[in-house]
């Protein structure tokens, strides 16, 4: 997740800088800069002569910079007491995603922490290319390609986090067992302790956590994304697909799939070229809200009460 600012100031080694955002943006990303510079400068062992901020989302300030020797490098910071872990578990992730040699993920150049506390992120930047007919079934292709990796268990080796909330990932021999109680239980308990949802929406998980071994098709489980919506990939210039801010797990493979649905922004051909490498099993289209239910209840945690009556309707409907 990025913010979205862009502002104007004197910040040293940094020339060129155009203010147009709020002042509580434009003052927080000075912050961040003043603060991390010098480390970043340690890590990369260049001088920085630019930094643009990066419009995205709500979670990190991130930056386009540009060192002496004209590289561009993407910054992430934040001074948020978990943001070092958060880091440091973006960088498994895609270490982890990109090992599997099937679709690129930006390499990880440094992170660390300054001393006021502030955290950081370095990732090789990545310009963006165009979404041609080739992108999408290439990244189709390839998406099926990285669900064929595989694992004993479901799970993974670390916890990890989905947004800015962590998501456990204790390995477990069944996928029923993990999408309930490390997926959908902990975000109806964080739900109910917010306030949102009431005891007959738990009540309904509760039924469709118990019906999961029959509704979900048994598969191995696949190295997933897990948080992938069309904010979470890039093109670059050779057309191909990129994955950022991952929330990676071995997990059901149609949970990737469901996730790029929910909120649209994927070409059609994506998904015929998924399934002619990887055809899924019949009643897809019907079942994808169950595994939908839990960004959906994410959403509810992170955003609030807006999300609720989708949550609501998939639980009428599977419980």
């Amino acid at each position: 997740m990025l913010c979205s600012s862009e502002f104007n100031s004197s910040l040293p080694n940094c020339s060129i800088w155009e203010r147009t955002n709020e002042d509580a943006t434009f003052a927080q990303g000075m912050v961040y800069l003043t603060d991390l510079l010098p480390h970043v400068e340690e890590v990369l062992k260049e001088k920085i002569l630019q930094a643009t901020p990066i419009r995205g989302g709500d979670i990190h300030s991130a930056f386009c910079l540009i060192d002496s020797r004209r590289r561009k490098w993407f910054l992430k910071a934040n001074s948020a007491p978990s943001a070092a872990l958060m880091f440091r578990r973006e960088a498994q992730d895609l270490a982890i995603l990109g090992a599997a040699g099937v679709i690129r993920t930006p390499k990880v150049i440094g992170q660390g922490q300054s001393k006021r506390g502030d955290a950081f992120l370095i990732l090789e930047f990545i310009d963006s290319g165009r979404q041609t007919p080739v992108f999408w079934e290439r990244f189709g292709r390839n998406l099926a390609a990285m669900h064929a990796q595989t694992s004993a268990f479901f799970g993974f080796a670390h916890d990890n986090y989905i947004g800015r909330l962590p998501q456990s990932n204790r390995r477990c021999s069944t996928w029923a067992e993990f999408y309930a109680s490390e997926r959908l239980e902990p975000q109806m308990r964080l739900a109910r302790q917010q306030g949102f949802l009431d005891k007959t929406a738990e009540r309904q998980l509760d039924n469709l956590c118990a019906r999961l071994n029959d509704l979900c098709p048994e598969e191995p489980p696949a190295l997933t994304h897990g948080d992938l919506w069309s904010g979470n990939f890039l093109c670059n210039t050779l057309e191909e697909p990129v994955l950022i801010d991952p929330a990676a797990a071995y997990a059901h493979r149609e949970m990737d799939l469901a996730m790029s649905r929910l909120f649209g922004g994927f070409d059609p051909r994506f998904y015929t070229a998924y399934e002619e490498v990887s055809p899924l099993e019949p009643g897809f289209e019907q079942r994808q809200t169950i595994y939908q239910l839990y960004y959906l209840l994410v959403h509810v945690n992170l955003f609030g009460a807006s999300y609720e009556a989708s949550v609501r309707r998939i639980l009428r409907q599977w419980s």
